[in-house]
């Protein structure tokens, strides 16, 4: 038939049908040449990335194991008991010294993801720098403090693949600038820990490493992106990380780990030299920040960030010092609250939280205002989805060419590898019948051209002109909110996007919000989310209640708020929490 076609159209030219069909087979075999020899190279590399990581493991165990046998009079369990800000203090007065604490926490960090699997790599330049801050006279806030980063912050000399094939064996030429503050205040960086693949998901799970799971519950995910971090300071193999946030991904996994987080105002912690898949987004806002298993390691952390040294490698960062002031404060707050946001559906033990979190406050003489966030369905698609994915997601797209594509990525993927036409009938085809995934596929559009994108951006700005009248209004000083969790089953949030929304919405207003845990969950909970209907009733409040079912025992948290620049107030709010619910416990 080929042969008629070009015998037609080319009629002066005889077509010999047996070279026209050689050469029709030629090319066809050698397609399936470059798809194989692409899909070998892709094979080797992560193969490659797995027997790097594997060696790295068995460097930490030899060198834990080594230690053991040579000091046999340290005490692991005493060290790893010790909260960050007393372990500061011994290592500073010189009763433990920086080799034992860090050899503890490697052998403490090799336990934990031989349990969960959440290091990607180990730093072995973590030695050479602990010798070489023994001979300096100054002593940082951080001295001899083993840190975790997540694995998108670049370290000199190791790659930072965000979960991809696409970033893999580039090495970084210099340490982000983070881990060169870290460094000066004497924070030893010693491993790197597990993302979900490209970053843009709750779960944590890429085809390079595998799936982390939750320390408290394997058949829970930790969370995500900063879910290795999350898991491996919640199953005690790290005393402070960093992770990045830009929908939730330090506060999520904060929660589902039973751990403390803050994501600050962007630009407050400098964001130069951490790995991203897509740059440039403007109505959504990054910020990097601390994890850690107590409010005051969170608040020595950001003291010891705000530094002049950070202020001078980059000057983009606003030079505003920690106030301490401002964090050992005891005057009462005027505290904003609500216990929904009206659009995504919360498992009760979370809306419990709140409020009894709420009444702690009152009994300790706080003035609590009920609140109501502003158009929240307005507020997911067209100022998170569209600010995320103005192109429709085409510039994550290009970063997943040719890879293996995550389980837990798959749903996502596949709805942004839809035509821009076929997305627009499917959501007017859906509207009648499930409006919310309607509305997320019109969304998922993108913004169409750059002047509506300007507009876009311009309809973020407005909003949060909005909220902040609204918080002016009512003279709040700081927000009590629910956050996403507890920790959900494995294999739900990929498709679940739109779970997000209680710590997204703090990335469009760019208020730092943290984390703090404050019970757990109970039998009365679980039967009472058996009855939730949610909000809509829908496909999505029923795979909620699915995810979150089997939770008995599992850390619950809440999601305290501050207004732009404020990170030390909303640490001292987050300590306030934090204290009366040490206080409750105690009592009962």
């Amino acid at each position: 038939m080929i042969a008629e076609r070009l015998s037609h159209h080319l009629p002066h030219i005889e077509v010999n049908p047996r070279i026209l069909s050689a050469l029709v087979c030629g090319s066809a075999v050698a397609l399936l040449a470059v798809k194989w020899t692409r899909q070998r190279r892709l094979k080797q590399k992560l193969e490659e990335a797995r027997r790097k990581r594997e060696h790295a493991l068995l460097q930490m165990e030899k060198m834990s194991l080594q230690f053991k046998q040579q000091n046999p009079s340290v005490q692991p369990d005493a060290i790893l008991s010790l909260p960050l800000t007393e372990l500061v203090e011994k290592l500073r007065e010189g009763s433990l010294s920086p080799e034992s604490v860090l050899y503890t926490y490697i052998g403490k960090a090799l336990e934990v993801t031989n349990d969960v699997n959440c290091l990607t790599h180990f730093l072995p330049e973590c030695v050479t720098q602990l010798q070489d801050m023994k001979k300096q006279k100054e002593r940082g806030l951080l001295y001899g403090i083993p840190v975790s980063i997540k694995e998108h912050y670049n370290y000199k000399g190791h790659d930072s693949p965000c979960g991809l094939a696409y970033f893999l064996g580039i090495l970084a030429e210099e340490d982000s600038v983070i881990v060169q503050v870290l460094k000066k205040q004497g924070a030893i960086p010693f491993v790197k820990t597990n993302v979900p693949q490209s970053m843009f998901n709750f779960d944590c799970s890429n085809p390079i490493f595998g799936q982390t799971l939750n320390p408290h519950n394997h058949t829970k995910t930790p969370g995500g992106s900063s879910g290795g971090e999350g898991a491996l300071i919640g199953g005690g193999g790290a005393i402070l990380g960093f992770g990045s946030d830009i929908a939730g991904s330090i506060r999520v996994p904060s929660s589902f780990c039973g751990i403390c987080g803050i994501k600050p105002t962007e630009g407050r912690l400098s964001f130069s030299g951490i790995v991203s898949p897509t740059y440039g987004i403007k109505s959504v806002h990054p910020a990097i920040g601390p994890m850690a298993r107590d409010v005051d390691s969170l608040a020595l952390c950001m003291k010891a960030l705000l530094c002049d040294h950070m202020f001078h490698l980059d000057p983009n960062v606003p030079p505003i010092p920690f106030r301490d002031e401002v964090y050992s404060s005891t005057k009462p707050l005027r505290i904003g609250y609500y216990d929904t946001d009206g659009f995504t559906m919360l498992p009760p033990c979370m809306r419990r939280a709140v409020h009894d979190t709420r009444k702690l406050l009152e009994k300790a003489g706080h003035t609590l205002i009920p609140f109501s966030p502003l158009r929240m369905e307005y507020t997911a698609n067209e100022l998170f989805l569209k600010g995320l994915f103005p192109e429709g997601g085409s510039t994550l797209l290009e970063k997943l060419k040719g890879d293996l594509i995550d389980p837990n990525l798959k749903p996502q993927i596949s709805v942004y590898k839809l035509p821009y036409l076929v997305k627009r009938i499917l959501a007017f085809i859906l509207r009648p019948v499930v409006p919310r995934i309607a509305n997320e596929l019109k969304a998922l559009c993108g913004t169409g051209s750059a002047k509506n994108l300007w507009k876009q951006h311009t309809e973020a700005e407005v909003y949060c002109q909005e909220f902040i009248a609204e918080w002016r209004k009512l003279k709040l000083d700081v927000m009590l909110c629910p956050v996403m969790g507890p920790a959900f089953n494995l294999g739900y949030l990929g498709k679940l996007l739109a779970t997000g929304t209680y710590t997204v919405l703090f990335n469009i207003l760019n208020f730092p919000a943290g984390v703090v845990t404050v019970t757990t969950v109970t039998e009365e909970d679980e039967a009472e989310l058996r009855r939730c209907k949610g909000h809509y009733n829908d496909h999505w409040d029923k795979l909620i209640k699915k995810a979150a079912a089997g939770g008995v025992g599992l850390p619950v948290a809440v999601q305290c708020v501050a207004l732009p620049w404020q990170e030390d107030l909303c640490l001292r709010f987050m300590k306030e929490v934090e204290t009366l619910t040490l206080e409750k416990m105690r009592r009962v």
